[in-house]
């Protein structure tokens, strides 16, 4: 037998008894993704993309809501659903000297950061940092996963600088 009878007879995909096929060209797997985008011309996320991803949260939601409260721009008995006695008791306290309302000057108070701890499944011990105009100020608040799943407010606690 000659050899250009050996491989005419061959099947596709079957190996040479060599064991190597010809040299390949890509990584295994290659083909199955595609390539990455290095571009750093891509554009910036949306702001209300962002936001809207962020009030998904519920120590965002609250946050935003305690800001809203405690600036003097909506009333107490707004957070009257969202929160358990002691909380609206803390509110109620807070509330009438509107401590996280802007300098005449500057720009309204706003959320920049809020961050959590789960002590269990049904708890969250959050934190947030409220700029309000040239101020930094801490809101510490704790929530609670209700028996109708609904995630309420039980304490609220508001560091002020002290100038």
């Amino acid at each position: 037998m000659n050899r250009t009878t050996t491989t005419s007879s061959r099947t596709a995909g079957t190996r040479p008894a060599g064991g190597r096929t010809a040299a390949r060209t890509t990584r295994p797997g290659a083909a199955s993704a595609p390539p990455r985008r290095t571009d750093s011309r891509r554009p910036a996320p949306d702001p209300a993309a962002r936001r809207r991803e962020r009030e998904r949260l519920p120590r965002y939601w609250f946050a935003e809501r305690l800001l809203l409260t405690l600036s003097g721009q909506r009333p107490v008995h707004w957070m009257l659903g969202h929160t358990l006695s002691p909380a609206y008791d803390q509110l109620a306290a807070l509330a009438p000297y509107a401590p996280l309302r802007p300098a005449p000057p500057g720009r309204g108070p706003a959320v920049r950061h809020c961050g959590e701890f789960r002590p269990s499944p049904n708890v969250i011990e959050a934190f947030a940092r409220i700029a309000a105009g040239d101020r930094l100020l801490a809101l510490a608040f704790h929530l609670e996963r209700c028996t109708d799943q609904r995630w309420r407010c039980s304490a609220v606690e508001l560091g002020t600088s002290r100038r």
